[in-house]
């Protein structure tokens, strides 16, 4: 369902032209009936000559008022720019004009109204041509200037005829399968309780849907949906929609806000941008210039950090970087305007091609602005790499969404950059959609810094303990700040290519060995003698230690040649799985078994015996209830 939204200066006759096309007067507030002045957004719809049904945005057309402006145009399908015969293009004229160029509204028409008010030819030929030279170098320049008088319905089949036209023209809006929808009127109906409207964006929406109300996380779910007033069960993206939500009050929302499924849909504080300043700006843009930013139906301030150019001066682009005060739900691709806060003027706008930016870029650095530049062209594959970026890893489906690329496009180009080994699947080669869906995903260039930090730092551990089989998981884990999950993950790909070595507790280059010095390997055997020679009474650690030292000591634990039991015993590896045994087959006799039982059985101390049995304990073996031991 397409959307069509006026445009023009005030009191050019948009809401009277609205009315008279669908019967709708959009002027919903008592004060606007009164002053005969759109103040905030009006809402309205009508079946064009073919039979297509459509929404109607009426938008104000004061200058007070731009916010609310700014707030209903930037989701239409087709603009309609309205403009008095009587007086032609004015200020509001202008600006309305510079805004549907800055978001880019690819369809419009141009409705000369008050029609009725001028008898002299050669005037409206005048006004057609200085709106003609106002739509010059827009993307409103092709669009068909058509007189109209709402009050007495000449020129307005016309009008209707070519609407229609445009909306026919329109592509069908996009759908990602990831419904978000900004906010841009909150109200209750007695008996219903909350609704909010907007238009749909990229997927549908169903009744029953759990769906998140961003900045704030609230949660909900969707009663019912309306689509001109009437009842849906599934509303279509592009569709302008009432949503009747369960489980928030009118006082926690408000304009500005995004609808989402749950988890959706995330919130930035800062985003990368294509910005164009307008031509006939009075002055340059400066660095960290203070703006007011609309984008959707949301209005923010934010400072403009200029990432390519000292200045931006007027009918310049240039990269930039929004940091925002406060959070903001954009997504890749919303079109945006700049305004400066006072005096209140339009400076320029452009579109975001990256949101929830994790740092600040530095200035001047050409390869940040080849990675925005390739995000801005939107290849499906550039566009994936570039949500991979400044990431550790990322689920496909993750991916996907982040990129605004349709799935089907997307897994193919998954699949490519596979193949080109751009990317790297941490889960090891996908074999269809849904595991490719559900894979770990990092970009090779972010894989092969990652894989050469791990193996420096492994391969420092290794000299400053070159008697330690490796260094422990959660020591590696800790370095790389990475959570559990990406972390097994990166440790098993780094298996499979065969340079790394793990297991429970370590991980250690596949190249490393310790090998014992002549001296060393003499004292381990001095050592290993005496705890065999009394295997039930093994002489004490702290003993052990004096003979060895720390670093040899913990070599016997780590290889598995001693198994420390508690701070002062340790067996030997055959030793311990000797007296196991004899513990469970002696409890599977008896039933139970006593720290004394252990001592007799094995002809050692209450020491020993306690310690062993605590380890059982410990490793789930046997279990403690009183002074016995039962198996577990």
């Amino acid at each position: 369902m397409a959307i069509i939204g006026t445009a023009g200066h005030v009191d050019h006759g948009k809401s009277t032209l609205v009315k008279a096309l669908t019967g709708i007067n959009p002027d919903r507030l008592r004060e606007e009936q009164v002053r005969e002045m759109t103040i905030d957004l009006g809402f309205a719809w009508l079946t064009l000559p073919s039979g297509r049904s459509v929404s109607v945005i009426d938008v104000p057309g004061h200058e007070d008022f731009m916010r609310n402006m700014l707030a209903g145009i930037g989701g239409v399908d087709v603009a309609m720019l309205v403009v008095a015969c009587d007086e032609g293009v004015m200020p509001q004229t202008r600006e309305h004009l510079a805004i549907l160029d800055l978001l880019q509204v690819p369809r419009a028409v141009v409705a000369l109204t008050k029609s009725d008010l001028v008898d002299d030819a050669e005037w409206l030929e005048l006004v057609v041509e200085q709106v003609r030279e106002e739509l010059r170098g827009t993307v409103l320049e092709q669009a068909a200037c058509i007189p109209v008088s709402a009050r007495t319905g000449a020129g307005l089949p016309d009008l209707l005829a070519e609407l229609d036209r445009l909306v026919a023209a329109a592509p069908p809006r996009r759908d990602l399968g990831r419904p978000r929808m900004w906010i841009d009127r909150v109200f209750t109906i007695s008996g219903f309780g909350t609704v909010v409207t907007g238009t749909l964006l990229d997927g549908a929406l169903a009744v029953g849907d759990e769906v998140e109300i961003v900045p704030g996380k609230l949660q909900a779910r969707v009663r019912g949906l309306q689509a001109h007033k009437a009842q849906v069960s599934r509303a279509e993206p592009g569709s302008r929609v009432a949503i009747n939500l369960v489980g928030v009050n009118k006082s926690d929302l408000m304009r500005g806000q995004v609808l989402a499924l749950r988890g959706a849909q995330r919130t930035s504080l800062l985003v990368d941008a294509r910005l164009s300043v307008l031509r006939d700006l009075s002055y340059p843009l400066e660095h960290d210039a203070l703006v007011d930013l609309h984008v959707g139906a949301a209005h923010a301030q934010a400072h403009v950090r200029l990432l390519d150019s000292e200045a931006l001066q007027p009918g310049e682009s240039g990269w930039v970087q929004l940091r925002l005060a406060e959070p903001l739900a954009a997504m890749r691709g919303d079109r945006f305007v700049l305004r400066s806060p006072s005096p209140s003027q339009t400076i320029g706008g452009g579109q975001i091609v990256r949101e929830a930016v994790g740092r600040r870029h530095r200035r001047f650095r050409p390869e940040t602005i080849s990675e925005l530049e390739a995000l801005l062209r939107g290849t499906p594959e550039e566009l994936l790499l570039g949500a991979l970026a400044g990431k550790q890893t990322m689920r496909g489906a993750d991916l996907v969404k982040s990129s605004s690329v349709p799935e089907s496009e997307a897994l193919i180009a998954l699949r490519g950059l596979l193949e080109s080994d751009e990317i790297v699947l941490l889960d090891g080669r996908a074999a269809d959609d849904q595991t490719l869906r559900n894979a770990l995903i990092m970009a090779r260039k972010a894989w092969q810094p990652l894989s050469q930090t791990i193996q420096t730092a492994l391969g420092s551990y290794h000299q400053q303990y070159p008697l330690r089989l490796g260094m422990p998981r959660e020591e590696l884990k800790s370095r790389l700040r990475m959570d559990s999950v990406s972390f097994l993950r990166v440790v098993e790909r780094a298996v499979s290519e065969g340079w790394l070595v793990a297991s429970e507790t370590e991980v250690h280059l596949s190249g490393h060995a310790v090998r014992l010095a002549p001296e060393q390997d003499s004292r381990v055997k001095r050592a290993l003698a005496l705890v065999a020679a009394t295997p039930y009474t093994p002489p004490a650690l702290s003993d052990l230690q004096e003979l060895l030292g720390a670093d040899l000591l913990q070599y016997l634990f780590d290889a598995g040649r001693l198994l420390k039991v508690s701070d002062s015993v340790a067996f030997g590896p055959e030793t311990y799985a000797e007296m196991e045994q004899r513990v469970t087959t002696y409890l599977r006799q008896n039933g139970q078994i006593t720290v004394a039982n252990v001592r007799d059985l094995f002809g050692t101390s209450r020491k020993y015996a306690l310690s062993l049995l605590e380890d059982l304990d410990a490793r789930r073996v046997t279990k403690r209830m009183g002074d016995v031991r039962v198996l577990r």
